[in-house]
Formats: structure tokens, sequence, C-alpha cells
């Protein structure tokens, strides 16, 4: 498997661990010794040989000693107050004005877009970036009328916020939003955390369609607070 660092790898693609040693001449004073070696990596995604955008992570490897943050289970938050209360529609993203969905955009679409603004807000309290996660788990409700989760909204909600990178070439990937022309992200990210997604009976808040908790690893060994 190939591995790649979760932060790291939303800055640049193919790093190389090297120690870089120095061989200081003779000299009469104290300055001469080894340059610091690069700084181990403290959490690497495990990604499947050859494959340049993968949508997951295969595993992920956490060094001894890591501080890794964990959120609560998180929704969204109501945006849209033109809808009834407590439906699904009052949880879509704020950037839909009044609930107004672009083409091919569905509600579940919608509320991960929410939920994953809220994860990005979350993490920042902490000093995390939405590139520092490694695991995330994720609980869909059916929408209305619908006898199963929407997987595909979710799916395209998730790559607005991660894996939209090629892992080769360093080129952002576009996405589409519903079934418009893809077109950039809304947050550039190259990690690909491990993730399960399951279709559960029912949410705590009613109109949730979308409930997400993730893990994330502090690049350093100090964390917030």
């Amino acid at each position: 498997m190939k591995r790649t660092t979760v932060r790291t790898a939303a800055l640049a693609v193919g790093l190389a661990t090297t120690a870089v040693v120095l061989t200081a001449c003779s000299s009469d004073t104290d300055d001469d010794a080894a340059a610091p070696s690069a700084p181990t990596p403290v959490a690497e995604a495990v990604i499947t040989p050859g494959e340049t955008n993968p949508m997951i992570a295969q595993g992920v490897t956490i060094s001894a000693g890591a501080t890794v943050y964990k959120t609560s289970g998180l929704g969204p938050t109501v945006s849209n107050t033109s809808a009834p209360q407590g439906s699904p529609e009052s949880y879509v993203a704020s950037q839909f004005a009044g609930g107004e969905l672009p083409e091919g955009v569905t509600v579940t679409e919608a509320q991960g877009i929410n939920v994953l603004e809220n994860i990005r807000a979350n993490l920042e309290t902490q000093g995390l970036t939405l590139a520092d996660v490694t695991t995330m788990r994720v609980f869909l409700d059916n929408p209305p009328g619908s006898d199963v989760a929407d997987f595909g909204g979710w799916n395209r909600a998730y790559r607005q916020f991660f894996a939209n990178t090629n892992l080769e070439t360093g080129e952002t990937e576009l996405v589409p939003l519903g079934t418009t022309e893809p077109a950039a992200p809304l947050e550039r990210n190259a990690a690909r955390p491990t993730r399960f997604a399951l279709e559960v009976g029912s949410l705590p808040v009613p109109g949730w369609l979308v409930e997400v908790e993730v893990d994330a690893v502090y690049p350093t060994d100090e964390a917030v607070g």
C-alpha cells in the first residue's frame, strides 16, 4: 500500500522523508553540527498503489504518542428559516439562499455540505484543519419518500471538502455539485481519511439526514489547551 501523510498531502504530493546529514570540516568553533532531519509524519494514509484520485484511504497508521482529537457526532445547523421547522429542507447549507438548490443538488447533499462546514469549524477551535482528519464516521437517514439513504449526494458533498486533488500531479480535481458541470471544490484538500458511511433508521434530531464524527491528528506533539 502507498502511504501519504494527512496534512503534508494537502500541501505537496509524494513526500519523501530523507535524513540529511552534513559532514562538517574541522573547525575551531562549536558551530559544526548535523542538520536536523525531516520530521517523522504522525499520521499516514494507506493508499492502494496506482490510484491517483481515491475517495478514501484503505487504512491509516498513527505514530505512538500522537495526539488524537475526536469530535462528537455533528449534524447540520438550521440555515433555511423559510422551510418548516424540523424539516430536512431547513438544514440545507446557508450557501443555498432561501433553500433554493441548484440543478440536481439533493437535500442530503446540501445537508452534507452544512455538516462538513460544522466539522471544519469544530476542528478550527482546536487548532486543526480538515487536512488533519484521519478517520470519519458517517450516518445517513433516508430522505422523505425514499427507501434508501442518498449515498451519491453525500459523496458529492464529501468531495467538496476531501479527496479532491490528484495524488500524482498535485492538481485540483474538479467536482460536481448536483448535476452541474464539475468545478473547483469548496475547499481544496488532498486528505483521504478512512471512512465508513452507514444508513440508519433515524437520527436524533428531526429533519437531520446526515451526522458525522471525525478523528484528527495533530501534526506536532502539542495540542491546543
